[in-house]
């Protein structure tokens, strides 16, 4: 899988002598320039260019690689609303105006940037991470036109000190989730995701197991095969399940994810209108982020952590089969879910996933977190914008969990925001009559819903089994549903806009930093 290698060096003059060198990427503050010489050239470039420190310009500058200079600027990093994703966007808009110049091996180096401020002692990996997020070029692109060809940058010379394994590590995931969530209904229907995980975890430690018959989906996963029903009559667009294993040699903890993988949502017989249809080929974000967080522990291989995924690549069609409002369905669980509206789909999928998980990780010893992850809710994306989202239940709270992603996030420019689970929620889900034990959703828009993001972690809660886990219970079990509705894709353009690979990077500062 190529993206751009890393090689760290110490100063200007190292990464000068690297053969192949051919740009400079300067990113940082430009009210003053820690180098000499750069900052002459600068500063005559400002003399008959404004622009210049202001916005992302090429310059040409002698004694540096190809006497192509990138001057980047961040603007003001001491404000308080300042963070570490100002160099990611300095990053981001450099690499193409390197690349576009022809630069194939640029040298990044930071300017005025004080690493020893908390907010930025990731400045380095932020940088490389932005650049690698704005030359990433799209699947199906690269198998029509040749990795080469698209993405033509081979390696990055960073001035700096950094991890060069565990960047390259969390970058890999990442471009497994962008691949997974920014490809095509075809192209990545159910089997081929599946596939896709199988080649991606080829001769690594981490084990794929795909179940697609669907008699045993019916059995074990009843609430996710509904929402299959209708797309059993094409072969190509027939669910399945996807369970990926991770096991280190001495675990201190088992983190367990259920992924939400809806390849396609014409939101079944509530059917999208509107024009609300296109885009909805990335509402398999969730999964996608899962698989790319498993991909970055595959290549790093923690010695401290089990790691186990359930994902569910369910293509949610509309036809003469399709499950619709007012059905009854008794989950994995046993739980009995009166369905409230077909266009709420994610969260049947990953029900029976997340009580799977819950089962296994109630048998086992150990302390054991589980998540939910998904593209679930226009709440989430209205009332957080780009940030994810995190509902914790109980004992996660307790033990600072969403508190630790949180910092996590914003120290390594994947931020989130938490939310907390009401009573309100858990009543919002209850189910209404003696036939049912809860209700799936109510048949509204979820951003014309107050708490329409925090009451489907409450209907998970409850439709999994994990009340019966909450801190009131003699076995407690941390869970925190992550929704990244708003966080999925860049500038939340559902349809056109490059998928972030949220919360790969939150997950991996958290989890997988030495």
């Amino acid at each position: 899988m190529a993206f751009a290698q890393l090689q760290i060096v110490s100063s200007l003059a190292d990464a000068y002598s690297k053969d192949g060198a051919d740009a400079l990427i300067l990113i940082g503050n430009f009210d003053s320039i820690d180098d000499s010489a750069l900052a002459e050239t600068i500063q005559q470039a400002q003399i008959t260019d404004q622009r210049v420190g202001k916005q992302p310009l090429l310059l040409k500058a002698d004694g540096v690689p190809g006497q192509r200079l990138v001057a980047a600027p961040t603007g003001p990093l001491n404000r308080d609303f300042d963070d570490v994703r100002q160099v990611f966007d300095a990053a981001h808009a450099a690499a193409k105006v390197a690349q576009d110049a022809g630069a194939r091996h640029p040298v990044i180096a930071l300017n005025n940037v004080n690493v020893n401020d908390e907010r930025y002692q990731q400045a380095f990996l932020a940088a490389y991470l932005g650049f690698c997020q704005a030359l990433y070029q799209p699947l199906e692109a690269r198998e029509a036109h040749g990795e080469e060809a698209i993405e033509p940058t081979q390696n990055v010379i960073l001035v700096g000190e950094l991890d060069a394994e565990w960047a390259m590590a969390v970058e890999a995931g990442k471009r497994v989730a962008r691949d997974l969530a920014g490809t095509e209904p075809e192209r990545m229907a159910p089997p081929k995701f599946a596939e896709y995980c199988r080649q991606a975890f080829a001769h690594t430690s981490v084990k794929v197991t795909v179940i697609d018959d669907y008699q045993q989906l019916q059995h074990e996963y009843p609430l996710l095969a509904a929402v299959g029903r209708s797309s059993m009559a094409v072969e190509r667009h027939r669910p399945c399940v996807i369970r990926l294993e991770y096991h280190g040699n001495n675990p201190e903890r088992t983190v367990m994810f259920a992924g939400k993988g809806i390849v396609y949502d014409t939101g079944g017989a509530d059917l999208k209108t509107g024009g609300h249809m296109a885009g909805m080929s990335r509402d398999k974000g969730g999964a996608a982020g899962v698989a790319g967080f498993l991909k970055t522990v595959s290549e790093l291989q923690p010695e401290h952590l089990n790691v186990v995924a359930e994902i569910g690549a369910v293509r949610n069609s509309i036809g003469s089969d399709a499950f619709v409002a007012d059905e009854i369905i008794t989950g994995h669980s046993g739980k009995r879910v009166r369905i409230g509206n077909t266009d709420a789909e994610g969260r049947l999928i990953m029900a029976d996933l997340l009580s799977h998980l819950r089962e296994e990780a109630a048998k086992s010893d150990g302390e054991h977190e589980l998540y939910t992850v998904a593209t679930l809710t226009g709440h989430a994306a209205l009332s957080k914008g780009p940030y994810s989202a995190l509902v914790p239940n109980g004992h996660a709270r307790r033990q600072n969990l969403a508190q630790a992603l949180f910092d996590a996030g914003e120290t390594y420019g994947d931020p989130t925001e938490i939310s907390w689970s009401r009573r309100e929620d858990f009543d919002f889900v209850k189910g209404r009559t003696l036939c049912d034990d809860l209700l799936s959703s109510n048949n509204g828009p979820s951003a014309a819903t107050p708490r329409g993001h925090q009451f489907p972690m409450a209907f998970l809660t409850g439709v999994s089994g994990l009340d019966n886990h909450g801190i009131d219970s003699e076995h407690p079990i941390s869970y925190i549903h992550i929704d990244i509705a708003g966080s999925g894709v860049e500038g939340g353009d559902w349809q056109h806009g490059k998928p972030t690979a949220a919360p790969v990077t939150c997950l991996a500062g958290h989890y997988l930093k030495k």
